[in-house]
């Protein structure tokens, strides 16, 4: 291997993170925490916060609640997904896709996935499509959106509800519309880890029905409007939203283009330089920018331990996400027909390697992660 081994290493994630912010963040915490009011949940800065979302957005409604997952949880809910119901999502990805839907009581059925973009393939999707199907929940993943206008299509056409996991998406757009935006609900979540990530929890449902965000927002507060606080019109949740992680993210809210465009000017130099090497057995995600939001960045490896441990032996931090398709944890099994298989979403199990993305790399850092990725290939 040619690329020279370097004395720091190239983080996965950011440790300095909120350094910038730090003077701002415990002025926030001082600033709130002995104000007279006492409000740390669900107050003018949670408001501000879902209106700076709303209009960059042009939804009908943001409403911020504790956690992406639990953002899910309340759009499933507020689609009403219950007991009997069956949910159509993708094979491969994360565990809340499947545990938000059994918590509700339903059943999730799992669609393979398209093998090159990982995400939910609409086509084995629709014939997963039962009568006691309710909903169809496909995921953006990693760096590319889910194809919303095929599962939108799908939606209409068989008359399901259509919730967007759009969790790690915040900022893409596909064909003008913003991620979150093309179901009747989709999410954002705010865990420090994501493009638009906090020092703690949080989420948000987004929607273009502004009923449907009313119906989210008593849900979130145990099932109370805001006119009664004492009047308890749904069963709902305890899934509120902390006033100082909203005082900070709209502290931050203004810094976020400039972060994801880093984050994809970053994922368009790996891809120019991985091109060439899928014939190596390391296959890029498809390039362009529309339909493309930068969490991190993933590709493709044949030999994906050798390739993991070389880049480690570098000073290259990476990850391995979701080493087993859904319906093969044991929490999952259980909801998988006998026999059923997903070829697609086994083979991206084993061959998927994510790679530091992150806005704080330098030009340099870059550089020599796409080094040491070519230097693994030619070899």
């Amino acid at each position: 291997m040619t690329a020279p081994a370097r004395t720091e290493r190239i983080p996965f994630f950011p440790p300095d993170l909120f350094e910038a912010d730090r003077t701002v963040l415990l002025d926030l915490l001082l600033e709130l925490g002995l104000s007279p009011e006492q409000r740390f949940i669900l107050g003018e800065h949670t408001r501000r916060f879902e209106g700076l979302l709303r209009e960059a957005l042009g939804a009908a409604d943001v409403v911020a609640c504790a956690s992406g997952t639990s953002a899910l949880d309340l759009a499933l809910t507020a689609v009403d997904v219950g007991p009997g119901d069956e949910v159509v999502v993708p094979a491969f990805g994360c565990a809340p896709l499947a545990s938000s839907v059994v918590q509700l009581g339903a059943t999730p059925v799992f669609a393979d996935i398209d093998p090159h973009t990982m995400v939910a393939d609409p086509g084995d999707a629709e014939r997963r499509i039962t009568g006691r199907t309710k909903a169809l929940m496909p995921a953006h993943m990693f760096s590319v959106m889910a194809d919303m206008p095929r599962f939108a299509g799908l939606a209409r056409r068989h008359g399901v509800r259509l919730v967007e996991d759009s969790a790690v998406a915040q900022g893409a757009v596909l064909d003008g519309t913003p991620a979150g935006l093309w179901g009747e609900a989709g999410v954002f979540s705010f865990v420090q880890v994501k493009s638009f990530g906090m020092p703690g929890e949080g989420g948000v449902v987004v929607t273009r029905d502004a009923a449907l965000g009313e119906r989210v927002r008593m849900l979130r507060n145990h099932g109370q409007d805001g006119s009664n606080r004492f009047l308890h019109h749904v069963i709902g949740r305890n899934s509120r939203f902390d006033e100082i992680q909203a005082a900070f993210q709209v502290h931050r809210f203004g810094g976020l283009p400039q972060r994801l465009e880093r984050r994809a000017a970053i994922a368009a130099y790996y891809t120019e330089r991985f091109a060439p090497l899928a014939e190596r057995g390391i296959v890029p995600p498809p390039a362009g920018t529309d339909g493309r939001c930068y969490y991190v960045y993933t590709v493709l490896a044949d030999r994906r331990r050798e390739l993991a441990a070389h880049l480690q032996e570098q000073g290259v931090d990476c990850h391995a996400y979701y080493p087993l398709p859904l319906p093969q944890h044991p929490a999952f099994a259980v909801f998988a027909a006998p026999g059923d298989r997903w070829p697609h979403a086994e083979r991206a199990a084993r061959r998927a390697l994510s790679l530091p993305v992150h806005h704080r790399l330098t030009d340099a850092d870059v550089e020599y992660v796409a080094d040491a990725v070519c230097a693994f290939a030619a070899h």
